[in-house]
């Protein structure tokens, strides 16, 4: 049995470790806002930069999600001891639309090359596609002061993605751009193709949700009082699961 003497010290702890947490989180947000600044003012020196299709792409959105999710989360983190449950939901999404984004341009567009050849500065884009995503993930499994949240935070991590989707194919219809080749219907896996893509990447994304509340589920496991990520007055109650 721990001590109420061992009790405290992990708590506090753990408190700093969320602390630390918190400001690693505010740094890696204002990361990917100059990655996205590099990004565009690099584009418009050449005069290639169009902003409706610049921001037309999921991996921009997403990054813009990230700056957003990512700072607030470091504020969060730094004024309080647990994360309020809509914050925690919405970080569960993040963390599927990080995973999705790095696998899907690592293994389907990394060795695409631009149509006009433009070259971008590489360390955005590695920025964005791999370091970011890496740190989203261990973000996610680390870092303590989470709150439980309820299976239905699946619809939440899901309805941006289809949203997407569904406004993307109608302007690529309107217009004839794609931001990626394997949502073209007339490119060489046709409509088919593009449907399998879609419904196989929409199921990634609920198969990373999942992944992500189960993670939560057992974290948050036998933690008491903390559902709604109230400001506590008291110290962090300390867990197994918080104890890594």
């Amino acid at each position: 049995m721990t001590s109420p003497l061992g009790e405290k010290a992990a708590a506090a702890r753990l408190s700093t470790l969320r602390h630390i947490a918190g400001i690693i989180s505010i740094v890696a947000g204002l990361i990917v806002l100059a990655a996205l600044i590099t990004q565009i003012t690099d584009q418009i020196s050449v005069g290639r930069f169009e902003p409706t299709e610049y921001f037309a792409y999921f991996t921009i959105q997403t990054a813009m999600i990230n700056i957003v999710v990512l700072i607030a989360g470091g504020i969060l983190a730094l004024n309080r001891e647990r994360d309020t449950r809509l914050y925690t939901a919405i970080r569960a999404s993040i963390f599927s639309y990080a995973l999705v984004t790095a696998i899907v341009y690592n293994v389907l567009l990394r060795d695409i090359p631009n149509d006009d050849g433009y070259v971008g500065p590489v360390w955005p884009n590695e920025s964005l596609h791999v370091w970011i995503p890496i740190y989203i993930a261990l973000d996610w499994l680390l870092t303590p002061g989470r709150v439980r949240i309820a299976w239905s935070a699946l619809w939440l991590a899901v309805s941006y993605p289809l949203l997407w989707v569904g406004v993307t194919m109608l302007r690529g219809a309107a217009t004839g751009w794609y931001p990626y080749p394997f949502l073209e219907p007339d490119g060489p896996n046709g409509v088919v193709g593009v449907i399998t893509y879609v419904v196989a990447i929409a199921a990634f994304i609920i198969v990373l949700a999942a992944l992500a509340v189960v993670i939560n589920r057992v974290h948050t496991r036998g933690v008491r009082g903390v559902g709604h990520g109230r400001r506590s007055t008291g110290p962090i109650p300390v867990v197994r699961a918080d104890l890594r």
